[in-house]
């Protein structure tokens, strides 16, 4: 690869904690000293360089859904936006997550055709049915770290137990996306005023606490590793507050579009706005916010899941649920700048350094990162042809934003 030289652009870097205008030479993805061999010379002059990133939950759709997505098109899709290792939950449809001998596959078939550091999340039991605990020895010799039961109910309680005792002795993070079946049953929308008014069938902020206070008394029990991702409810943080404060061994994310948008969004059944966990009230995003800016809340993430066009064109109840996030990912960051939430430093940490750390790789990312070259200023709308990602479902669609990722440099 040539040597690219980028005159002065501002340097975020989270591992040094440095924040400058500097001219930096790149070779390979990496900063290097200033030499006279180079290719290309870019004015980063009101630019910013920070390390690529890493999404703690983004579904790709393959193996399975490539009607919706596949590994080469979410690959560019997150490449190209700056993102470089993505974790993926293990609901694909066939599940193969339970079976290690095929996610080693599944990792390279991510680097070769979308050119990114794929990091499988184990299936918790077996076929995802709740039934029985998945060969999590297996899956860890095929280079998982973490496994979970993704959106998926378990039979019963005892079997969460076993899960969480097997994942202990492998010293296996649990990931839970928790929700309470028997309350949130077919709900699809937060319970408030819009949802009483359409008469949509609701997943209340009690599902997901009373599931999160029963498993954090687990987690205590067992002693395991545990990551709860995709908080929604203002209510979760505060049960975490208290379980970080007596020691348990506990790490969260939320996704980025909670701490933007709200039930406010479905007003006249607009499926686009469906996502599961639901969108909130506004009180809830501004705890989820505050979490995020105290620490009781570790990391970031897109939350991305690409559809078809078909999948919403159901009656809203009917639709799938997801958003397709990784090319609105840096303006919503940039927007959480813009309105005094962060410090730029601070909002690249909680997406680079924060969710390598949450993940146990922080090393590996250091070794295995690039740099993204972002401009954020440029206001650009979001349109079906400036997505690059093939799911175009997202209720920003004619929007217009600010900031973009110009270039992604890595090896």
């Amino acid at each position: 690869m040539s040597i690219v030289k980028i005159e002065n652009v501002r340097v975020l870097d989270p591992i040094a904690k440095t924040d400058s205008v500097q001219t930096v030479y790149v070779e390979n993805g990496k900063l290097v000293a200033e030499t006279a061999n180079v290719a290309e010379t870019i004015n980063g002059e009101g630019k910013w360089l920070m390390p690529t990133m890493v999404d703690l939950c983004a579904r790709l759709r393959e193996p399975g859904q490539q009607q919706h997505g596949t590994l080469k098109s979410e690959g560019k899709a997150a490449r190209e936006n700056g993102i470089l290792h993505v974790f993926t939950p293990p609901d694909s449809k066939p599940i193969v997550q339970d079976n290690g001998a095929l996610i080693h596959g599944l990792v390279e078939k991510a680097m070769l055709d979308g050119g990114i550091y794929l990091q499988v999340i184990g299936a918790q039991t077996q076929g995802l049915l709740g039934k029985q605990p998945a060969n999590m020895a297996g899956l860890k010799k095929g280079g998982c770290t973490a496994v979970s039961n993704a959106n998926a109910s378990f039979e019963n309680d005892d079997v969460v137990l076993r899960t969480l005792e097997y994942a202990a002795g492998l010293d296996m993070t649990v990931v839970f996306y928790a929700e309470e079946p028997q309350i949130a049953k077919d709900g699809c929308v937060h319970e408030g005023f819009v949802a009483s008014r359409q008469g949509l069938p609701t997943i209340p902020a009690l599902a997901e606490t009373i599931a999160i206070a029963k498993y954090l008394l687990m987690i205590e029990a067992t002693g395991v590793s545990a990551h709860f991702g995709l908080l929604s409810c203002g209510a979760s943080v505060e049960l975490i507050k208290i379980a970080k404060a007596k020691g348990l061994n506990i790490t969260c994310d939320v996704a980025m579009h909670q701490l933007h948008l709200t039930d406010q969004l479905i007003d006249g059944f607009n499926s686009l706005a469906h996502v599961r966990p639901p969108l909130r009230s506004e009180k809830d995003k501004e705890l989820l916010r505050q979490g995020v800016k105290d620490g009781v809340i570790d990391a970031i993430c897109t939350h991305h899941e690409p559809l078809s066009s078909s999948a919403k064109m159901a009656p809203f109840a009917e639709t799938l649920s997801g958003f397709t996030a990784f090319d609105t990912y840096i303006p919503f960051g940039i927007q959480l700048i813009k309105e005094g939430l962060f410090e730029p430093l601070e909002w690249v940490e909680k997406v680079t350094v924060a969710p390598a750390k949450v993940a146990n790789m922080y090393d590996r990312w250091v070794a295995e990162s690039g740099w993204v070259l972002i401009d954020p200023e440029v206001e650009w709308t979001i349109t079906k042809d400036s997505i690059i990602s093939q799911g175009k479902n997202t209720p920003l669609i004619q929007q217009t934003v600010r900031a973009k990722a110009l270039r992604t440099f890595t090896a």
